[in-house]
């Protein structure tokens, strides 16, 4: 078989395609910038309750967008922005490297097995690469809308967001649904974690002896504990830059091997070194196989990896000279970039193994394989360093939610905390071996509505306290808003009953 249909599946045109269609969400934020769209220059106070100590926490998993939490991502800016120099605000350049970043985390080491939910067939993948396109570019603009919310309202944070717009009084709803994804986030990172150095322990022979779960207890007793224990986490802040590093090598080692060949039947090179139910198989469910509701589930992973949303007011508020255009033009560029990147994972994984994806899918490549070794061991690298980051946010999260004052979060108190959390995570991880379904399920139920059904509220809330101050296009946006929440409505109650059948 040539290389030729599926070189058309991973046509030029994404990204511009991509582009093409966040310009025409954000047109819809054209009123008059001078009027409607300058910040205000009171100051708002964050509630005790509520986001206070994870409002800078990025989400994943996608990827890897929680990365850069609460004091570090400050730090984390200032050294790629100067190069150590003290500073507030990042360069347009720099705000899209780390929101890029911030996207393309290991969840788009999921995706492939998003595809194979309802297809088998490698055309299949076109329409996985439209959809992937358009739930980049409504995410995107949700990522505006958040911004431009924080313009019009002088909020700095996603909680000071919904305080201005909802009230104080329901700051309990996003707080929990914020600290629900973070500790999603932190469990799929536990589960990537184990499957990958699964595979790294069979490049050196290991494999069989370990096994997954003696993997999984002693990577967390000897390495992510101590890390997650550490008080000051900000000499970990730079190794977070790896990780789009390691995720942009994982996905051309993935273009070398679907390229020459390795794993095709019947005499692909390392073909006999992979078990018969993770070689590759295809069959006739081709593109019109979308129209399932199978389909649902690679969105609901979407969701998950796209999730960037409540950072979205600090990086409104950090960009240099943060006009509506220069903040929009700060999103298109990241989210057609992270847009491109999805489709190539998600094609080549697929093109490789088809309904053989497995929800981390370099589980798919031999264990022997050096090239794909080498990403595997770039990925766990950043995730070890990078785990902890994480780990704070949620942590803190639910330190919020259950209002534990800050007198009281003594370094005893946390560690006890840290335990607690982090044995329940594990404990978890070793039952659920699928982080697929974790991405799917916690994509659907709570991904999107912190995309979708969130943003769209405060906004509708805003312009209606607004009255007849609201220009007419912001008085029109609020259908698209009502429209945009409504679909993640539909998408997170089929989603989620796609995942659990899955």
């Amino acid at each position: 078989m040539t290389t030729k249909p599926v070189v058309r599946l991973l046509p030029r045109s994404t990204g511009f395609l991509a582009t093409v269609l966040l310009i025409l969400s954000l047109s819809l934020t054209s009123c008059d910038a001078r009027s409607a769209f300058v910040p205000k220059k009171s100051s708002l106070v964050p509630s005790k309750s509520g986001l206070a100590n994870v409002k800078n926490t990025n989400l994943a998993i996608s990827s890897s967008s929680i990365t850069d939490v609460a004091t570090s991502s400050r730090e984390l800016l200032s050294k790629v922005n100067n190069g150590g120099a003290d500073s507030s605000k990042s360069s347009l350049s720099t705000a899209v490297f780390n929101l890029v970043k911030g996207i393309v985390g290991v969840g788009v080491l999921s995706l492939p097995a998003g595809v194979a939910a309802f297809g088998d067939a490698k055309s299949a993948i076109l329409p996985a690469i439209l959809l992937i396109t358009i739930a980049g570019a409504l995410s995107g603009y949700n990522f505006s809308l958040m911004g431009r919310i924080c313009a019009l309202t002088s909020a700095t944070s996603y909680a000071t967001a919904w305080q201005a717009t909802i009230g104080a009084s329901t700051s309990w709803i996003p707080a929990i649904t914020v600290t629900l994804m973070t500790f999603s986030a932190v469990l799929a990172y536990s589960m990537v974690l184990a499957e990958t150095f699964v595979g790294i322990a069979g490049m050196v022979g290991l494999g069989d002896l370990l096994g997954r779960t003696r993997i999984l207890i002693g990577l967390t007793g000897s390495t992510l504990l101590p890390l997650c224990l550490m008080k000051d986490l900000k000499s970990l802040a730079p190794f977070s830059l790896l990780g789009i590093v390691g995720m942009l090598l994982t996905v051309g080692s993935m273009g070398v091997r679907y390229f020459d060949g390795s794993y095709k039947f019947p005499d692909g090179k390392f073909l006999s070194q992979v078990a018969d139910n993770l070689k590759p198989a295809f069959g006739t469910a081709g593109a019109s196989a979308v129209v399932s509701p199978k389909a649902f589930v690679l969105l609901g992973m979407l969701s998950t990896a796209y999730m960037a949303h409540f950072n979205a007011p600090k990086f409104y508020t950090e960009l240099e000279d943060n006009t509506i255009a220069r903040y929009n033009k700060l999103v298109i560029t990241s989210f057609g970039i992270s847009i491109a990147i999805f489709c190539m994972a998600t094609a080549l994984g697929f093109g490789t193994f088809g309904k053989a994806c497995t929800g981390f899918v370099l589980s798919n490549y031999a264990s022997k394989d050096s090239l794909i070794g080498l990403s595997r061991i770039a990925v766990a690298f950043s995730l070890i360093f990078t785990y902890p980051l994480v780990f704070v946010g949620c942590r803190d999260g639910v330190m919020d939610v259950l209002h534990i004052p800050s007198e009281k979060r003594t370094n005893a108190y946390l560690n006890k905390v840290t335990f607690a959390i982090l044995g329940a995570i594990t404990a978890v991880a070793m039952v659920l071996d699928d982080v697929s379904f974790v991405l799917s399920f916690g994509g659907a139920t709570l991904g999107n509505a912190l995309i979708y059904v969130i943003p769209a509220l405060m906004f509708r809330k805003m312009v209606q306290d607004m009255g007849e101050k609201a220009s007419s296009s912001l008085q029109k946006e609020v259908y698209f808003t009502n429209f945009s929440c409504v679909i993640g409505v539909v998408m997170g109650v089929i989603g989620t009953q796609m995942a659990l059948k899955q």
